[in-house]
């Protein structure tokens, strides 16, 4: 039991040794890091929304054209 007693004292003083502690990187904080799992979803969403927009317009216009064709 004195044995085991030495040994945890022993690495408990190994862990508590003076060397400094390892340099931690900063966290990224740009535009393309994003805070939240839905964030990433949101904007999927948003850009469906405009890729839909530009569909929708582009139809339109095309309409408008053939409209202008046939008259």
């Amino acid at each position: 039991m004195k044995v085991a007693t030495a040994v945890l004292c022993l690495f408990a003083l190994a862990a508590c040794s003076n060397k400094p502690p390892a340099p931690q990187s900063e966290p990224k904080t740009t535009a393309t890091q994003t805070a939240a799992p839905w964030d990433a979803m949101k904007q999927d969403e948003q850009r469906a929304r405009d890729v839909r927009r530009l569909a929708e317009k582009q139809a339109a216009d095309q309409d408008k054209q053939i409209e202008q064709q046939t008259q």
